[in-house]
């Protein structure tokens, strides 16, 4: 009989996490409780967008659908301090990828309009692994952790939050 309790998610909920994929490609992420995230995206093609109140079903294994249709699926193993990363990004976010570096939550109906005029297909899949280079235990519901795009945060980081 297993002991794992997939209801138990005290050793994830609260962590401030920052990863960098094979490909280069730098995140943030914040498992603010357990249900919901925030991120930011450092670099490559949409680097500088950011997103607060992501919602995500699972928190080890987290995956998402966007308001601009792009589907998001993401492994943590803290152990080992690797993520595996899956991003099924709509055609539409490659043709054209600034259309959607902003703070997501105040352009909800733009990016479900730039959705649903397209186009989606085909889709552009990446699919990468990633070291986690910084964890800390941020507590559930912090707002102050997310809270500005990356562009704005100090050249030393994350060393300074140490």
């Amino acid at each position: 009989m297993s002991t794992f309790d997939k209801h138990d998610l005290s050793d994830f909920v609260g962590k401030h996490l920052v990863y960098t994929y094979d490909n280069g490609w730098n995140y943030e992420i914040y498992v603010k409780n357990d249900h919901t995230l925030d991120y930011q995206i450092h670099s490559g093609i949409v680097a500088n967008r950011w997103v607060k109140d992501q919602f995500a079903h699972s928190v080890y294994k987290i995956s998402w659908t966007e308001p601009t249709g792009t589907d998001v699926s993401l492994i943590g193993n803290l152990g080992d301090l690797l993520f595996h990363g899956t991003i099924f990004f709509p055609r539409w976010v490659i043709n054209d990828p600034q259309k959607i570096v902003c703070f997501q939550n105040d352009h909800i109906p733009t990016m479900e309009a730039y959705r649903a005029a397209g186009p989606a297909y085909p889709t552009e899949v990446i699919d990468e692994f990633a070291t986690i280079t910084f964890v800390r235990d941020c507590g559930p519901d912090n707002e102050s952790v997310i809270a500005c795009p990356a562009s704005e945060l100090s050249a030393n980081f994350p060393e300074n939050l140490k």
